[in-house]
């Protein structure tokens, strides 16, 4: 979505040479009303993350931030981040001016807040009192949080383990951990936690209502996503409750990210029988509400009209490349549902004129020549270019050869399975079925055994009596196996 390198300002420039996205055009969303569908840090991080990507809107968001921090927050160094950028970006805006009064104000509270929690956590470990311990561990986790430092509020936190003492508090222990594993970026360690409470749950050791299943469904869905295990996301996503309050999950997403997040995670992982099952669930049906054009992509995808799909998603491409979750991930995304969308188009048909692909699926004044050798070569699509005669021949097996094939398997098995069932009647007519012992009758099962040991051999072949010097056949052998299987 970056355009040309010399049109971007200076600021945006470095970034783009670095591989970096900037987007240039103008997006749908209204940045007020999108930032207040969230709560807590996520809320600072994403205005950055539009402050770094878009030339639009960087300068309105990083004076949301710095208002954001000033008024409410006592991170220092998310205000000096914003600063600097807003500084370079805006010069001339009142809140490009260094609050230097408000930094070392802020700095010196922090430390006596840090000072004061850490003496109270001392006194109450001196006391051996656990529920103490852990209020103060969970206390000091929280003031890290509130001043930025992540890693010291995970190690806060995570001493509080060690001293809870009801299902509730491990729970909120988890939920506190998988958060700022969350802001960290540790998707594995997202993962863990979030496995931790939802185990305790489906144990019966904790509460087992619908707010922490959605809340626990969500963490999933993120920490899927940023591992790029797409379909384990959708699933997620797909299984939040709408009943469910956005307050109670409103620190990390939103309900609208929900129907974002599984709506493309769908498309790009389903088939089309599943997508018209996702468009049919009462529960994500009611957020695909939120976001409709979600709703109508799908809807296209299913009812074969795959060139109203793509279109309408890339209509909103700008918006998507400014959320700070699915902005690494958004172009594998759009190429795989892409890929799927010709695969559909072009697998009814034996063959295909590259016109009409172009008509429905290249830009303008572009050929997608060079996309389906691509598809081709990666296997995801099993087809010929013919570059003389500009068609696409699709590759169909031969039926008839197919079900030859499944016959002679069949024929195959019959026969094996006649000659299992022949063995089974020759072994139980000549007596050598090994029948399970009985208790006081194990020497008489014994002897018994031995005494058909000449029905093993009918001559000097391997088994039989003559493999042992001295013993002779006390008579002629019942029963010959070949006599009656002939294979």
């Amino acid at each position: 979505m970056a355009s040309s390198s010399d049109a971007l300002p200076p600021e945006f420039l470095q970034r783009a040479q670095q591989g970096g996205i900037t987007v240039t055009e103008i997006p749908k969303l209204d940045l007020e009303s999108y930032i207040q569908n969230y709560r807590g840090r996520t809320r600072l991080e994403r205005l950055l993350t539009i402050a770094r990507t878009s030339t639009v809107l960087s300068v309105d968001a990083l004076k949301l931030a710095i208002n954001e921090v000033v008024s409410e927050g006592r991170d220092v160094q998310l205000y000096r981040d914003a600063y600097e950028l807003l500084r370079v970006l805006g010069p001339d805006e009142p809140e490009a001016k260094y609050n230097g009064a408000w930094v070392s104000e802020t700095e010196k509270a922090n430390r006596s807040e840090t000072l004061h929690l850490e003496a109270e956590l001392k006194k109450y470990k001196n006391n051996l009192v656990k529920e103490s311990i852990r209020m103060g561990n969970e206390d000091l986790g929280k003031h890290f949080e509130r001043i930025g430092e992540l890693s010291l509020a995970y190690d806060a936190y995570s001493k509080c383990r060690a001293d809870v003492s009801s299902a509730k508090h491990i729970v909120e222990v988890g939920l506190h951990l998988a958060r700022l594993s969350l802001y960290r970026r540790d998707w594995s360690s997202v993962t863990v936690n979030v496995n931790k409470m939802s185990g305790l749950q489906s144990d019966g050791a904790g509460t087992t209502d619908k707010t922490q299943q959605t809340i626990c469904n969500i963490l999933y869905g993120i920490a899927f996503l940023g591992q790029a295990k797409y379909s384990d996301a959708a699933r997620s996503f797909l299984q939040v409750e709408p009943a469910v309050g956005a307050e109670n999950y409103d620190k990390f997403a939103s309900p609208n990210d929900v129907a974002v997040y599984g709506g493309l995670l769908a498309l790009a992982t389903m088939t089309r029988p599943e997508l018209s099952g996702v468009l049919e669930t009462p529960g994500f049906r009611t957020f695909l509400e939120l976001e409709p054009h979600i709703r109508r992509a799908i809807s296209q995808f299913v009812n074969g009209r795959y060139s109203a799909c793509l279109s309408i998603l890339e209509s909103y491409r700008t918006d998507y490349f400014l959320d700070i979750n699915l902005q690494p991930h958004l172009k594998q995304l759009y190429t795989v549902i892409r890929g799927k969308c010709i695969f559909n188009f072009v697998q009814p048909f034996s063959c295909v004129t590259i016109d009409n692909l172009n008509a429905a699926f290249a830009p303008p004044g572009e050929s997608i020549d060079q996309e389906l050798v691509d598809m081709i070569g990666n296997g995801n699509l099993d087809a010929r270019v013919d570059t003389i005669d500009r068609v696409v021949t699709i590759a169909s097996r031969n039926p008839r050869a197919k079900m030859q094939a499944a016959s002679l398997a069949a024929a195959k098995n019959y026969e094996k399975e006649a000659l299992d069932r022949i063995r089974r009647i020759g072994i139980v007519s000549a007596d050598l079925e090994v029948k399970g012992k009985h208790k006081g009758q194990g020497a008489g099962a014994f002897g018994s055994f031995q005494a058909t040991g000449t029905r093993f051999g009918d001559g000097p072949v391997d088994g039989g009596n003559d493999d042992y010097p001295g013993s002779q056949p006390q008579g002629p052998s019942s029963f010959v196996m070949g006599d009656l299987i002939h294979e």
